[in-house]
């Protein structure tokens, strides 16, 4: 590594990230660019190129990367209804490869020889990253700090940071990891590293607790179009405009929040708390959409592959061959997914009230319980006796063998 010249820093201005601005520039003598990916943090974003530089970066890069994100990564990954082990709904895990494939434009023309991230080396976002750097760039150098450096936890960190002066958001009080973007908040660390413990109040930004939600429901209309949000009450908006409303409706009726135990790649098993108000909304509205408009076997076999294609996602293959099969064949299931979805959102719930569509596949004139011409109730008979037959032989073997 002693030829590096140049590295491209992936920088959310945390405390990770700032002390290994200060760490490189000390450690390999280098310059370092920094990397800032817009993709909803809000007032995280407020100041870091003068934080930037004021640590001593040489350049830095704050794209506005949100529509990029909700359209070309959020939205594909609800197209297949993903959802990581039950809960998840992978807010971490769709950001890393849009960052990581920035981070190696900016590599390419700023002429930079390494880049660099603040994943820990327990989890799972230096996977993420280093699978996404090295499936655009097979022969660039990475430097991942956490691998290297003697500074073990947070409270080296913060003391760090203290030492050279660099203003960080953590404090030995509230000690928490955060990842925020468009889709969610991630929190892990600190008092939550203890699973039996509840999380306070205080830590939450993007919604308000289910038991100060209002105590009115809030009715909303969602219109799709080939799996794809694109109106709200008949409003239609950009994609990033679109989740930022649903993230203000879901917040602010106490929805999204969840509170799991989830098994990393890595191999160890993490407790996070997650807030994902527009997400949780958009998912149940999108498989509301998809029962009445999707073929029946087309669903189940698609339904089959979720956890794959999630697992691809949490582990840090988007880029691979695999990925890019099954996002064409989701594509594929989404060609009809189009209409109105409407829905009641009230402390921390979203119910399903109606759902239309041009290309519903719902007969009330078969599915009636009232009388009607279109089914013939005497063909079931035998249908049932020819799916009854494999089970009728193997009772009939048991019970001789059960005479001898």
């Amino acid at each position: 590594m002693s030829d590096i010249k140049k590295v491209v820093l992936a920088y959310s201005g945390g405390l990770d990230t700032s002390v290994i601005l200060k760490w490189l520039l000390e450690k390999y003598k280098c310059e370092v660019i920094t990397f800032s990916a817009d993709i909803g943090q809000e007032e995280e974003l407020d100041k870091i190129e003068e934080k930037a530089l004021k640590t001593g970066a040489s350049k830095v890069y704050v794209d506005d990367l949100t529509e990029t994100f909700v359209s070309d990564y959020v939205f594909p990954a609800f197209r297949a209804n993903a959802i990581y082990e039950g809960q998840y709904l992978l807010g971490t895990s769709i950001a890393r490869p849009l960052i990581a494939k920035r981070q190696m434009e900016i590599a390419a023309i700023e002429g930079a020889d390494a880049v660099s991230h603040g994943a820990t080396g327990k989890g799972n976002d230096q996977v993420r990253f280093e699978l996404g750097y090295l499936a655009l760039n097979p022969y660039i150098k990475i430097i991942a700090p956490w691998r290297e450096w003697d500074l073990n936890s947070r409270t080296d960190l913060m003391a760090f940071a203290q030492k050279h002066g660099i203003e960080v958001p953590t404090t030995p009080k509230k000690p928490y990891s955060t990842d925020r973007n468009m889709l969610h908040i991630s929190y892990e660390g600190g008092i939550l590293e203890d699973p039996w413990k509840e999380p306070t109040q205080d830590m939450f930004v993007l919604s308000v607790s289910p038991e100060k939600a209002p105590d009115k429901p809030e009715v909303i209309e969602i219109t799709f179009e080939k799996g794809n949000p694109i109106a709200i009450n008949n409003e239609f908006m950009s994609p990033a405009t679109l989740f930022r409303k649903l993230n203000q409706l879901g917040g602010r009726n106490g929805i999204g929040r969840i509170d799991m135990v989830e098994n990393r790649f890595v191999g160890m098993k993490s407790r996070g708390v997650y807030e994902t108000p527009g997400g949780t909304i958009l998912r149940m509205a999108h498989m509301a959409m998809e029962s009445i408009t999707m073929d029946r076997e087309v669903m189940h076999l698609r339904d089959a592959l979720i956890p794959k294609y999630a697992e691809l996602i949490y582990n840090g293959f988007w880029f691979s061959p695999e990925m890019k099969l099954m996002q064409s064949m989701v594509d594929q299931t989404q060609e009809n997914v189009s209409g109105v979805v409407r829905l009641k959102l009230y402390k921390g719930n979203v119910q399903i009230l109606g759902r239309k569509s041009d290309y519903s596949l719902y007969s009330e004139d078969f599915a009636t319980f009232e009388k009607d011409s279109v089914y013939r109730q005497k063909d079931a008979e035998g249908f049932i006796r020819l799916n009854a037959l494999r089970l009728r032989i193997q009772s009939l073997m048991k019970s001789r063998l059960n005479r001898i």
